[in-house]
Parts: structure tokens; C-alpha cells; sequence
């Protein structure tokens, strides 16, 4: 079985996976080395890789190294089966790229964008020749309250939730908070497909992170799916065909 890993801003999403298939999923708050042993004593684990937004523990790293059989630190040098034409490769976070990888395995030959909407809210756009061309960074939902909050004298805190029904405008301060927080974010995804369509370009959208469940309660279209694993499918696909041989970035 393949083990990826995906560490986010606020939480770690773990997955096992055999032969394509994901078997089991897991959410952490915070994961450690101990949870690695665990995972490596119930399920027969072979192989590993680990995609982290931040630095992961050294102990994590080491468990994982220690325990697998082909174990990678997915980075800018790991090879990938679509082509990275960003500028900077090695500020593009892997989340984004592994993301890319994910969309393009369940959709081969597709122009794609992809919306993860998480701490932040990424756009990004892979060719159907299997190129990632870029893509563009904004403030997530939470992030965006937030700001409201903290930078204005007299705002209160709001929150929002996932499956949150948001009218077109609110009739109190917090409610129109949070709908312009909310719809913001739809019009702004809503804004990418159109400029797309506007260029002639046919495309899928995809759409992941914890807080897809807005976008993708207000967009109802038959080209936007909803893949909330799309990262670690994209980390099983880089480990399973790329992460053996050469192990360029293994610790071994």
C-alpha cells in the first residue's frame, strides 16, 4: 500500500491507497512520528511520500524514511508525469502541483483549472497536453473575515459554515460579512471560467479544499466536479509512477 501525505496550514490529510484505489482516509490536527508507526503496524505499508506546506517534523520524516520500503520528500526536484512550466519551481507549493497531478490523472487530454479552497483559495490551470501553465493565489473565506475583523474599528468576528446558506445581501452586519465574504468568492470563481469561456478555451473545473462546499453549492454546472482528495491522488499518482526510480529526493 502507498501512504500520502498531505500537510496543510491547519491539518494534516493522510490516505492509504493500493493499486490506483484509495482504502482509507484519515484527517489529523496535528500528526506525529507515533502516528506513523501506528499506521505502519495496522496496514501493510510500502511505500511513502509526504507533501507538507510548512516543514514537517523531523521525526515524522524520519519514521517514514526508516519504515518504508521508497519513501519521498515531494519537492521541486521530484519527478512528475505532467510538465511544470512555472518560472519559480521551487516556491510553487506542492500542494498545487500534487493537485494538478491529481486532476490530470481523472481527466487525461482536458484543459483544467483547479480551485482548492482552503486557508488560501488557489486557481490553477493545467493544458491538455498535460502542461501546468500557473496559476494565482487569494485570501481564503476565513482569512477574509479575519481581515474585516482585525482591520477595521467597528466589524465584529464572524464565522461561516461549510453548508452555510449566504442570501445575495445580508439584512445585519454579520450576515453581510459573511454573504460578502462567501458570494465574493463564487463571483471570483465564477469570474476565471467566464474569462476562460470568453477565450475560447474548452476546459473542466475542479474544485477541492475544505471550503468547496460553497463554491460548488452555487456553481451546478456538468464540467465542475467536486474532488475533495484530489491532493493525495495526485501524491499517489507521483509515488506509484515516479517516486520508485529514480528516488532523487529520498532520504535513503
Amino acid at each position: 500500500m502507498n501512504l500520502c501525505i498531505d500537510q496543510g496550514n491547519s491539518r494534516t490529510k493522510v490516505a492509504l491507497f493500493k493499486d490506483g484505489v484509495m482504502m482509507k482516509n484519515l484527517l489529523y490536527r496535528s500528526f506525529t512520528s507515533g502516528d506513523v508507526e501506528r499506521l505502519f503496524s495496522l496496514y501493510p505499508i510500502t511505500d511513502s511520500i509526504v507533501s507538507s506546506v510548512a516543514n514537517m517534523e523531523p521525526a515524522v520524516v524520519n519514521a517514514l524514511n526508516r519504515l518504508s520500503k521508497n519513501f519521498v520528500l515531494f519537492d521541486h526536484l521530484t519527478p512528475l508525469p505532467i510538465k511544470n512550466c512555472y518560472q519559480t519551481p521551487e516556491t510553487l507549493g506542492h500542494d498545487r502541483i500534487a493537485a494538478a497531478v491529481g486532476a490530470t490523472y481523472l481527466s487525461p487530454g482536458e484543459n483544467l483549472l483547479i480551485v482548492d479552497a482552503g486557508s488560501a483559495v488557489t486557481y490553477d490551470f493545467v493544458s491538455a497536453e498535460h502542461g501546468y501553465l500557473g496559476g494565482n493565489i487569494a485570501p481564503g473565506i476565513k482569512m477574509r473575515l479575519v481581515a474585516l475583523n482585525q482591520m477595521t474599528k467597528r466589524l465584529p468576528k464572524v464565522d461561516v459554515e461549510p453548508d452555510a446558506l449566504t442570501p445575495l445581501f445580508g439584512k445585519n452586519t454579520k450576515e453581510a460579512m459573511a454573504a460578502g465574504v462567501v458570494r465574493g468568492l463564487i463571483f471570483e470563481v465564477k469570474g476565471y471560467m467566464r474569462q476562460l469561456k470568453e477565450q475560447k478555451v474548452v476546459f473542466k473545473t475542479y474544485v477541492t479544499g475544505g471550503h468547496a462546499p460553497y463554491i460548488l453549492n452555487a456553481i451546478k454546472e456538468k464540467d465542475v466536479v467536486g474532488e475533495p482528495h484530489l491532493v493525495l491522488i495526485g501524491l499517489d499518482r507521483i509515488l506509484s509512477d515516479y517516486g520508485r526510480s529514480p528516488k532523487r529526493n529520498s532520504l535513503k
